[in-house]
């Protein structure tokens, strides 16, 4: 995806604004998550409530962006919709692993799977594509690897959650590379794939009398809206990605895990200073990818 530098600093300037505000928006994520779980919802039951009402959301975002015609089209190539339904796999396991990982109090282990993502996205570009890893790039990643061999003697296992989350979305990445349609067609046919099952475990919450849907006004307000806290951060960000420099999202990007790792430690999650050490090497991977990126901007 390539960004239009031709257009108005009006634009720019809305473009930034609708950047920071999907980052924001995935940033503050794990406090809408955690006001369920203080309801009672259960995580499979956020999960499901979150695939369900997710579809209705994403078909409104195919309508405004005009994608009606496209999405058609990929309905008719068995190969894109079998990526497609990879892709979908992949994205359910960042997105369960990550609800888990909320409501188990590990926040502040899941923020550092998403600052891992990008250097792991890197160095997958590398191996899989030939793509090119700058000087900066390669001592990014070899401080993340650090970050996470620290990670691993602080926790006594290796950070399953924090590689489990990045793993899964560098995975996710990779999968929708290979898919020739838009970003909100894509997340259509993926919310398509899991609408379904989603319906099929809310209503045997509620035939089993175990489903919060409709309990209070409440709580099914909040579920309901787990369709527009998915959607609508991703039309957001596909929205300014065509109209922002690629590496100025590069810095946005890590804005959301800044904020994930102050909410957990808000929330009183252990931050021993082994696992401040190896934060501290993520961070400075983190420093020297984005001055990487500065660079580039600059034609250095």
């Amino acid at each position: 995806m390539t960004a239009d530098l031709s257009k108005s600093p009006d634009e720019g300037r809305t473009a930034l604004i609708a950047g920071v505000g999907c980052y924001l928006m995935w940033g503050f994520l794990p406090l809408y998550f955690h006001l369920l779980a203080l309801l009672g919802v259960g995580s499979w039951e956020m999960i499901a409530h979150r695939t369900l009402w997710a579809a209705p959301w994403a078909f409104l975002a195919v309508l405004l962006a005009r994608q009606g015609r496209q999405a058609m089209d990929v309905l008719r190539q068995p190969r894109t919709l079998a990526i497609l339904a990879l892709s979908t796999t992949a994205i359910f396991i960042n997105w369960s692993i990550y609800v888990f990982a909320i409501n188990a109090s590990h926040v502040i282990e899941a923020s550092l799977g998403y600052y891992i993502n990008p250097l792991m996205n890197m160095a997958a570009g590398a191996l899989l594509f030939r793509e090119r890893i700058s000087r900066e790039g390669a001592i990014a990643i070899g401080l993340a690897v650090i970050g996470v061999a620290i990670q691993t003697v602080a926790l006594g296992h290796l950070p399953i959650i924090s590689l489990g989350v990045a793993f899964s979305f560098c995975l996710y990445a990779i999968l929708r590379k290979q898919v020739k349609a838009d970003a909100q067609t894509g997340l259509f046919i993926e919310c398509a794939y899991l609408a379904l099952p989603g319906l099929l475990y809310v209503l045997h919450l509620q035939a089993a009398g175990l489903g919060h849907f409709g309990a209070t006004a409440k709580v099914t307000t909040l579920l309901m809206l787990a369709g527009p806290a998915t959607v609508v951060p991703l039309a957001l960000f596909a929205w300014s990605a065509r109209r922002m420099p690629l590496s100025a999202m590069g810095f946005l990007q890590f804005i959301a895990p800044t904020i994930q790792f102050a909410i957990g430690v808000a929330l009183g999650e252990a931050f021993t200073p082994m696992r401040a050490l190896s934060f501290a090497f993520i961070w400075l991977g983190v420093a020297v990818f984005a001055y990487g990126a500065w660079k580039r901007t600059r034609g250095v």
